[in-house]
């Protein structure tokens, strides 16, 4: 052993040394013409003698699917060669295994052993073949065992998927000794470990390129991860480890030993897999038989007449039709030139580049990359292919997408290879790729073949494409930039190769074709569409969307695109004027929906139009139907001008329906939505459209999850048009939504900038109180008095039920030791800091116009709490609470305890904060307000001579003149570079990028404040890789988290035994898989990256080590969240079947304690009971309350529950991944033994009262009807806004919410700035507060009470709401009345009396009566 370990250093030590010869060996590239190349490819062996072929049927099989019901079909006899009884006679059997990632190598191996068979040689090949996610089946891991078990060859490549890796060496390991060969290509490092060719082990291999190959890529990608930032490294590995394998052979041929044949052999074996074609792989195995199987007689194969690999040059310029491939972008042209005029395609039509993967073309499986090419030539095209055999697809644009003084040549490109561009199936580059694709900047799609589907698999799927792809091949293209996932090619069931999908490429081909149209287009030629949204359905919602004042933006886009040249024609002279163009027509003024009809569709010219207006039949009966027509014709509301139509979207269609929403799958789309696209399409002729704000309804009709079929509605509607769509920076779930859904290109906006909320009236009296306790608390007589008042005040202000133990008003204080009374102080006092710190954003954002340096300071005094260790720099209420000796969290916990004194020195902390960097906007702005950076050279000198820079100051004024300067210096240099990127104005040069057919610099969707790389805005958004989480940092948090949560509820060592918990998409992104982390931490059970850092495998924590029961756990998976983390989901319900499965006494682990109870229940097994992890089902979102909620639909809230377990009771299975089945009983069930349902605020933008789908997806009512006991489970929120983690309860959260937002002037006086817009900001906010009291009783009286007081009672605040939006006003008076109709709210008959007068002046507002006429 010692001396096989020596012989293997020093060939590590060989290759090393060779590696870096390995260029200067490589030699001039030889250029094959693919015919030639053939005709050398005919035999492996020269002059061998050729047999009868058997019976076998050398056709390939059509479509079909396999035989297994999983996500993936597995047929492994199609992949089953068995020579037959002629072919056998006298011959030594060999028997070749191969597990393979791709499908396109089964031709080849197929047809290699068939000609092995038909020869006249000493051997004959049996082989079978495996798909890798075929193994996730049971009966196929036993069909591979039984395989191996008689093996004589294994051979394997590209195992890159952890859970299946392991599988596989499970199965392989045992038999590794017995095997005469086990070839593993390049794959986990476990899996190479398998490799064993005669003395050459890579095990034994611990340096060189070999050796360190999977050592590299994990190296780089943890320390990407440990950044917390979306996986980098990549395909250089590949690269170079394809550069050894070229020379390698040539030079260890002359070494002497066996270990050097041996692992020349290996490389040749290598070379031969790469070479593809069944050739090579022929000549591989009977080079492998011959030299190491010791049936077959030495020297019965010729291994001096194998022939040498064939292979493709490793990167070069494609084409099926061309005589030789090209080195150069000029070479290629010269040919081109004449087959462009033979074709009759312009020699300056659009050109696309097309990024190829060369194993596709070495296999000959190249039939997919011909039907693409041929329909882009067919419509009037160029094409451009590229193509790489490593794993950095950059190279091809690098190398031919540019002329020889690197100008770029192609005006759009496709990825037909469906990986990341630099990195493959490994792992990602993206900031290479990024830079790559900048300096070309045309725009980028990646269209994908299936791989682990066949087609007819696709076709039936609801979910669409393979959960492992969607995570390799759609989420991480799309950190690089990639738009437009469209499937355009399936496998074969039958032989593994890749087949065309024609309506698919001819979907592909006409988008690239649009996108390369865009930049060859004058300005002023060029037709763009703009989208409205309108929710509910009501003139006072046109314009709807998250945080955006639209018609301003609208009005702001307009101005600039008649700059750039468009033809832009009678644009309104202001803003107003802009909104009534649209919201009045003047042929049907004050109708319920006077809208302006900007076309009138006939049915006849619609049904000519549409493709797919038949199908909407079955939903909504024949055309016109009852929406958006007069009876007659199908209305498009909106209005054009010039070359720039601006529409509205109609809605859903079925808000007002309450028996639709009960529906668990959505409806098609109506007539009218149908016709309202058919409209931009095809008569007002849209170059682009470009849908405005958060968010519409286009990407959420009914279709497959991911990887959109034709007959998908998001695909059908949106047809062939370029779509840009302005989506909220701090939303990228959603925003992926549509990116995959409707193939938006997204261009990100900013929220509006935030303040602190403040204090007023009471709360601002009480907060008086305070400071006088704080002078006057030594004083026995005084300070008793002012105790006693500031008990009172904060009754008055309903503090007390956000103050455990308030004494009451008629409480002798004087009574009360010192002690007590500070602490009854310092439980006030805290509750006001946290009101009065609560970031509050001001107002609507404009696109075009960034918040000034003064308005950013909020926003900057956020980010700088928070540590961020991998930048090197800490928190400034760290640094501060360091100089007095003591660390944030000890002040935070010791503050929410009431402490006074520690709730004073967090006061003074946050003071010091703020003025550090209100005195850093000062020093970075000039006398213009325009943001500078500081000379930091200057400053240090600066604060040398005088005593310190200029923030330090600020914070020594503050009361803390010991902070550390040091750690100053690296926190405000990034408080400084984050100015900058809020104060950017990138949004409108975004969308004009867009329309001039230009890359949209990709960026991570967020929050801004805990990733400022968020900024600045104007970027095509995305999520991140889903297999990075939770990362460490998010696992570390949620710990905290869930220590909060028991340590509130554990008081009297008693636990929750079932938690219902609420999973969202846009969460998991912004904190990298907090929620996620939390769920797994309440089970027990922790996260454990795989050999290259991905996160898909979770262990149980022993039960001594948690020291708590473990807890049950029930996932309510939003859609969004099912959509993106559909992989997380199975790593959930892998946790919770782990738990399950535990043996381990049931009053330690209720997650076994209920699922044995289940299992006696539904008469299944503890692991078919073990099902905790719900979503809706595919293509379906929400539970459809908010939409009832929103529209005031009349269904009662018994009915919405149950509409709440029919549209969420669909179950996944990591048995069955990918698939959603419908379980509605096993999740009734589950509920039922719920004692607390929890949800996770992640962003102070986003609370529980500014969107809907919070309340939307909360089961609180939902598990009181369904417990035996009828007890309301507690409800609780997790707060992590904020450095200082907080777990609250519902109600608590909910009152925080309205004393910041609805109830505060700060919130009102800036909401009606926005005049029509801001009215109906107010309007929702109180209507999303009534959606708690409907799903949890969660509303206290007095919100409603106040809530009333200041909109309706307050005749200025109503005057002005009915002048700006009287249709959200009379919305606003029809929730409080349905609030108390609901027994939500008690109040005066005199409110009830006030409120029918002004929904009655709302009705004649709207209607046009004026009586003081």
């Amino acid at each position: 052993e010692s001396e096989g370990s020596s012989s293997a250093k020093a060939l590590a030590q060989t290759l090393t040394a060779i590696g870096a010869a390995s260029v200067a060996l490589r030699g001039s590239k030889r250029r094959e013409t693919r015919r030639g190349l053939r005709k050398t490819q005919r035999v492996a062996v020269v002059d061998a003698e050729v047999m009868s072929p058997g019976v076998e049927s050398e056709e390939m099989a059509g479509l079909g699917g396999g035989s297994f019901s999983g996500f993936t079909g597995s047929n492994v006899s199609q992949r089953r060669v068995v020579p037959n009884a002629k072919q056998s006679e006298g011959r030594v059997k060999v028997k070749v295994v191969y597990v393979v990632l791709e499908s396109q190598y089964q031709a080849s191996m197929t047809a290699a052993v068939k000609q092995i068979n038909k020869s006249g040689g000493p051997i004959c090949a049996e082989c079978v073949g495996y798909l890798l996610e075929e193994i996730r089946n049971p009966e196929t891991v036993e069909e591979l065992r039984k395989d191996l078990e008689d093996a004589n060859i294994f051979v394997c490549s590209l195992i890159f998927v952890q859970e299946l890796a392991e599988k596989l060496v499970e199965l392989v390991a045992p038999q590794r000794d017995r095997l005469d060969a086990c070839l593993c290509f390049p794959s986990m490092p476990e899996v190479m470990k398998l490799n064993k060719l005669g003395t050459f082990d890579l095990t034994k291999l611990t340096g060189g390129p070999l050796g360190s190959f999977a050592e590299q890529i994990k190296e780089a990608r943890n320390k990407t991860l440990q950044a917390g930032k979306p996986a980098a490294s990549g395909g250089a590995f590949q690269d170079s480890l394809l550069k050894l394998v070229r020379t390698l052979p040539k030079v260890l041929k002359f070494l002497p030993g066996d270990q050097a044949k041996d692992a020349r052999t290996f490389i040749l074996s290598l070379q031969h897999w790469l070479g593809g074609t069944p050739e090579n792989v022929e000549a591989m195995l009977l080079r492998v038989a011959g030299q190491y199987v010791p049936a077959v007689t030495p020297g019965a194969i010729d291994l001096d007449r194998i022939m040498e690999p064939v292979v493709l040059p490793d990167s070069g310029i494609w084409h099926p039709l061309a005589p030789a491939i090209y080195d150069t972008y000029e070479e290629y042209m010269e040919w081109y030139k004449g087959h462009l005029n033979f074709v009759g395609v312009p020699q300056d039509a659009p050109m696309i580049g097309v990024i190829l993967q060369k194993s596709h073309i070495s296999t000959k499986d190249d039939g997919h990359y011909v039907s693409l090419i041929q329909e882009l030539e067919s419509r009037g095209a160029r094409v451009l292919c590229g193509y790489t055999g490593g794993l950095d697809f950059s190279l091809p644009l690098r190398e031919y997408f540019v002329n020889r003084v690197g100008g770029t040549e192609v005006d759009a490109m496709v990825n037909l290879t469906g990986f990341s561009l630099v990195g493959g199936p490994a792992s990602q580059d993206a900031k290479k790729a990024k830079e790559a694709l900048m300096k070309i900047n045309r725009p980028y799609m990646v269209s994908v073949p299936l791989v682990f589907q066949s087609f007819t698999e696709w076709q039936q799927s609801q979910l669409g494409l393979h959960p492992v792809q969607v995570a390799l091949q759609v989420s991480l293209p799309e950190i690089d930039g990639a738009i437009e996932p469209l499937i355009y090619a399936g496998r074969d069931g039958a032989s593994g190769r890749t087949i065309p999908m024609q309506d698919r490429i001819g979907t592909v081909a006409t988008r690239a074709l649009n996108w390369a149209r865009l930049r060859q287009k004058p300005n002023a030629e060029k037709k763009v569409a703009i989208c409205l949204f309108q929710f509910p359905p009501d003139k006072g919602n046109v314009g709807t969307a998250a945080y955006l004042d639209v018609f301003g933006s609208i009005f702001s886009v307009l101005g600039r695109l008649k700059e750039e040249g468009y033809t832009v024609e009678g644009i309104p002279e202001d803003i107003e004027g802009l909104q009534k163009s649209i919201l009045e027509d003047p042929l049907e003024q004050y109708s319920m929906a006077d809208l302006n009809v900007e076309y009138r569709m006939s049915v006849d010219e619609y049904e000519q139009l549409c493709p797919y207006a038949e199908d909407l039949r079955e939903n909504w009966g024949p055309p016109p139907g009852t929406l958006n027509t007069d009876g007659r014709d199908l209305l498009v509301y909106g209005k054009r001008f010039g070359n720039i139509f601006l529409g509205v979207q109609p809605t859903f269609g079925y808000e007002g329906d309450p028996m639709r929403l009960l529906f668990a799958k959505s409806a098609s789309p109506h007539h009218g939505f149908a016709a309202f696209y058919t409209y931009l399409e095809f008569v007002f002729g849209a170059d682009a459209l470009l849908h405005f704000g958060t968010h519409g309804s286009l990407e959420f009709m009914p279709g497959k999850q991911v990887g959109m079929s034709g007959s998908c509605y998001p695909d059908r509607l949106i047809s062939v048009l370029p779509n840009l769509y302005y989506y909220a920076a701090n939303n990228p779930s959603e925003a992926t939504i549509a990116k995959r859904r409707s193939y938006a290109s997204t261009i990100s906006y900013l929220t509006p900038p935030a303040e602190n909320a403040g204090l007023y009236k009471g709360l601002n009296e009480l907060s008086e109180l305070v400071k006088s306790y704080q002078g006057l608390r030594e004083n026995e007589q005084r300070g008793a008095s002012i105790v006693a008042s500031i008990v009172a005040t904060a009754r008055q202000c309903n503090l007390d039920k956000d103050i455990e133990d308030l004494p009451q008003e008629d409480e002798d204080m004087k009574a009360v030791p010192i002690d007590e009374r500070d602490l009854i102080v310092g439980k006030v006092y805290r509750r006001l800091m946290e009101i009065e710190s609560r970031a509050l954003p001001m107002g609507l954002h404009r696109i075009g116009v960034p918040p000034t340096a003064e308005e950013s300071v909020a926003t900057l005094v956020n980010i700088a709490q928070l540590d961020r260790p991998e930048l090197g720099v800490k928190g400034l209420p760290n640094i501060i609470a360091a100089s007095v000796g003591l660390n944030a969290e000890q002040v935070y916990r010791s503050a929410d305890k009431g402490n006074l004194e520690d709730v004073s020195r967090l006061q003074e902390i946050t003071e010091a904060c703020r003025a550090a960097v209100r005195t850093l906007v000062a020093e970075s702005t000039n006398s213009q307000g325009r943001v500078e950076e500081p000379n930091f050279v200057v400053q240090d000198m600066m604060s040398f001579l005088y005593g310190g820079s200029p923030w330090k100051k600020a914070i020594d004024a503050a009361g803390f003149p010991n902070v550390n300067e040091d750690d100053l210096k690296p926190l405000f240099v990034y408080l400084q570079s984050c100015l900058k990127l809020i104060v950017c104005n990138n949004e409108l040069p975004g969308l004009l990028k867009a329309l001039n057919g230009e890359y949209i610099e990709p960026g991570p969707g967020g929050d801004p404040i805990r990733n400022p790389d968020v900024l600045p805005t104007g970027k095509n958004m995305h999520a991140l890789d889903p297999q990075s989480i939770p990362t460490k940092a998010a696992v570390d948090t949620a710990y905290v988290v869930v220590e909060r949560l028991l340590e509130r509820l554990g008081k009297d060592g008693e636990f929750p035994e079932s938690i219902a918990f609420t999973l969202w998409g846009t969460d998991n992104i912004k904190t990298y898989g907090e929620s996620l982390a939390q769920v797994l931490a309440l089970i027990g059970c922790r996260p454990v990256p795989d050999s290259l850092g991905r996160v898909n495998k979770v262990e149980l924590i022993p039960l001594e080590q948690l020291g708590r029961p473990r807890i049950d756990v029930v996932c309510n998976c939003s859609g969004v969240f099912r959509d993106l983390f559909i992989n997380q989901m199975n790593l959930l319900d892998r946790a919770i079947k782990m738990a399950a499965e535990a043996d381990e006494p049931i009053e330690q682990n209720f997650v076994r304690k209920h699922t044995l109870d289940q299992a006696a229940e539904f008469n299944i097994s503890v692991r078919q009971a073990a099902t905790r992890v719900f979503s809706n089902a595919a293509g379906s979102y929400s539970a459809n309350v908010a939409l009832a909620v929103e529209n005031g639909t009349n269904v009662d809230e018994e009915a919405l529950q149950k509409q709440f377990v029919t549209r969420k009771g669909f179950a996944l299975s990591s048995d069955n991944p990918g698939e959603l089945t419908e379980s509605s009983e096993l999740f009734k069930s589950a509920l039922s033994k719920v004692d607390l349902t929890f949800q996770n605020l992640d962003s102070s933008e986003i609370s529980l009262t500014d969107v809907s789908h919070y309340f939307d997806n909360d089961p609180t009512k939902v598990v009181q009807n369904l417990r035996k006991d009828g007890k309301k489970p507690s409800a609780f929120i997790a707060d992590t806004t904020t450095a200082n983690a907080q777990v609250r309860s519902l109600s608590a959260q909910v009152r925080l919410d309205s004393r910041t937002k609805l109830l505060n002037p700060k919130f009102y006086e800036a909401s009606l700035k926005g005049g029509y817009e801001g009215v109906r900001e107010i309007s929702k906010r109180l209507r999303y507060t009534f959606g708690w009291s409907t799903t949890a009783g969660a509303v206290d009286n007095f919100v409603y009470e106040d809530s009333n007081d200041t909109y309706i009672a307050d005749e200025d605040i109503r005057k002005r709401m009915m002048d700006k939006n009287p249709e959200a006003l009379r919305d606003m008076v029809q929730t409080f009345l349905e609030a108390h109709a609901k027994g939500h709210w008690e109040t005066s008959d005199a409110n009830l009396d006030r409120l029918k007068d002004v929904y009655q002046e709302c009705e004649d507002k709207i209607e046009g009566v004026d009586f003081s006429a």
